[in-house]
């Protein structure tokens, strides 16, 4: 294949320095040509290693994800390629297909296997290229360099993959446990106002702009024609294609998203993979790092700050501070920029640094629980460093759950445990505050969160109580710690339930409970992970199977993996409920799929705890002798 190239010109930074830019065009096998920028030190390049980037956001756009550098400012495009492009690489940031300057129809996900991979096999054969491509880039972006590299391509020398690239969308990032996560329309809403339908024909923008978007989270679920969307069908289409796949059918195994079914496809590699713990890619960073490091002789390393998605520069995550040591930046290096770079000049040309750490990792907690200068929960927390995921020095550790309230190491007894019931409405869902979110705006945000409802929560309504109040909320907490406890790891709930309902879901969120201080005289219910189950896939996510009402079944719910410090004096607390909204779409206990259902039914679910029966809460934690 042959591109177009225009001709190279000077752009200058601020610092005073010079890079070239041209605009090069790639031709794919259909014919639809994608556009891209060039980067290098020199207008007329020597042979070199490529460093490329595609996106759909738009290849000259800054994102909040491109960080600070050391000196706390916003890294821009053009920054960002001069200083890889001073540091031996030719930069390419390449608009995706149907997005920014490039050609065709853009589709989201589906389509960046083989576009990337004729990319990368494009680049090789250019005269600026000696033969190495190396790839990065952040949610979106990282989601296309797993995509490409399920074809196998023979150029890619090495992969630095945050905050995405699906191991399997289906169970990470676009559902979870069979639910529906809804911040997929929140970005299709948000973007279909940037597509081409929508810059060249000012009516269909008119008719995006003026939606409200919260009012239509309040009329779900949405058909086609009858959404917020239904100005740009294609956006429309693809949105609620996936909204109605319940099953784990075809349609989840397709490249691009679906990462598990090629990881012997992969290029033998370095790969890095990095992750927030208020990200939605926890599970996918984590299945990623231990398979292709089972797989491959090349390896492979994990990286998990206390951010939000792509935030590693903040020191906070919704209302909660963990300390000066949380950024990436002054922490692992000086910047992301010398991260990278560090990252890459010790494994491009297949070295095997023995000392550099396979895991890296922020233990949040240890704060003083007082209130910042800022207004947020100082929580504290420490990087620490491990061989594997989860840390070798750790034990499974079983808490179950008691009639009380009680969520103890022993066993429920006879005739004391017996269950709980509640009744899960879907008119009334319990409200979603913080957790693993991205791309939720303006209804929902990541983070953690005191778990108390105000104002700014959608769902809420005074008298604004803890949702620890609600009648469809179980909480389960210790006593109070009489020593510190250190988690890192999985985070597995087993319950015993049964329910009125052909179908319903039930919910879990691990929360470390502060004690109550002048600052929060009532305590702090920090929350640190959730999970969702749809109990129609209790046993196969392939052949969904109805409840019968009344009938005990016994379910595994997971919520995403964390790290977290429950200094003495806080509690462990698990929270079981059915409904997490808006983070996830609402199940109508009919029995029938949710999308597009008009019927909703109340069910009475029970949590089963007596001997024979009992639930459960599966921590990993850190033995006492593993304290450095």
């Amino acid at each position: 294949m042959t591109g177009t190239d225009t001709a190279a010109e000077p752009v200058e930074l601020p610092d005073g320095g010079t890079v070239w830019r041209r605009v090069v065009h790639t031709p794919l096998r259909d014919g639809t040509v994608l556009v891209a920028d060039l980067y290098t030190c020199d207008e007329h390049p020597a042979p070199g290693p490529v460093l490329l980037e595609r996106t759909p956001y738009g290849r000259r756009q800054r994102r909040g994800s491109d960080g600070l550098d050391r000196h706390g400012v916003p890294i821009e495009p053009e920054t960002q390629a001069a200083f890889f492009a001073e540091h031996g690489f030719h930069v390419v940031r390449q608009d995706c297909r149907g997005r920014g300057g490039s050609e065709g129809t853009f589709v989201k996900y589906l389509g960046e296997a083989h576009d990337g991979y004729d990319t990368v096999g494009w680049l090789a054969e250019q005269h600026w290229c000696d033969g190495r491509v190396v790839t990065t880039g952040v949610s979106y972006s990282a989601h296309a360099q797993t995509a490409l590299a399920s074809l196998s391509p023979d150029h890619l020398a090495a992969m630095f993959i945050d905050s995405g690239g699906f191991a399997s969308a289906y169970e990470a990032g676009v559902r979870m446990g069979g639910a529906f996560e809804l911040k997929q329309a929140t970005w299709a809403f948000q973007h279909a106002i940037q597509s081409p339908a929508a810059r060249a024909d000012p009516v269909v923008m008119a008719a995006l702009t003026s939606q409200d978007l919260k009012a239509w989270f309040g009329a779900m679920p949405w058909r086609r024609g009858a959404s917020p969307l239904r100005a740009v069908p294609e956006y429309e289409d693809y949105l609620l294609d996936q909204w109605e796949r319940g099953p784990f059918d075809g349609f989840w195994k397709q490249l691009g998203i679906y990462g598990r079914g090629y990881y012997d496809a992969f290029p033998d590699v370095p790969t890095l993979h990095m992750v927030s713990w208020y990200d939605p890619y926890v599970r996918t960073a984590v299945e990623n790092f231990q398979e292709l490091g089972a797989r491959k002789s090349s390896p492979a390393y994990l990286v998990i700050g206390p951010w939000t998605h792509g935030a590693r520069s903040d020191r906070h995550a919704g209302d909660v501070d963990f300390g000066q040591t949380a950024t990436l930046d002054g922490s692992l290096a000086p910047d992301y920029l010398e991260f990278r770079a560090h990252w890459f000049a010790l494994h491009l040309d297949g070295a095997r640094p023995g000392d550099y750490p396979k895991v890296q990792y922020f233990l949040m907690g240890g704060g003083t629980g007082r209130r910042t200068a800022e207004g947020r929960l100082d929580h504290g927390g420490a990087w620490r460093t491990a061989d594997s995921w989860p840390p070798h020095k750790a034990d499974t550790v079983r808490f179950y759950l008691r009639e009380r309230g009680a969520l103890t190491r022993q066993e429920p007894a006879a005739g004391v445990d017996k269950y709980l019931e509640y009744d899960y409405d879907p008119a009334d869902p319990v409200p979603t505050i913080g957790g693993q979110v991205t791309s939720g705006e303006p209804v929902m945000v990541g983070g953690a969160f005191d778990q108390r409802t105000d104002e700014q929560v959608y769902g809420s309504r005074p008298p604004y109580l803890p949702l620890s109040s609600r009648p469809d909320v179980l909480a389960f907490e210790t006593e109070p710690l009489a020593q510190d406890i250190m988690v890192a790891g999985p985070v597995t709930v087993r319950l015993s339930v049964s329910s009125s309902a052909k179908d319903t879901d039930f919910t879990v969120k691990l929360i470390d409970v502060h004690p109550p201080t002048p600052d929060y005289p009532n305590g702090y219910a920090m929350n640190l992970t959730d999970g969702i189950l749809r109990a129609r896939y209790r046993d196969s996510y392939e052949k969904p199977e109805p409840m019968v009402p009344g009938e005990v079944y016994h379910i595994t719910v997971t919520a995403p993996d964390t790290a977290n410090l429950f200094a003495a004096g806080h509690r462990i607390r698990l929270d079981v409920s059915s409904s997490n909204f808006p983070r996830f779409d609402l199940n109508p206990n009919t029995g029938g799929t949710e999308a597009g259902a008009r019927r909703r039914v109340v069910a009475a679910n029970r949590v089963h705890l007596a001997p024979g029966a009992a639930s459960w809460l599966t921590l990993s934690v850190i033995r006492t002798d593993d304290a450095g």
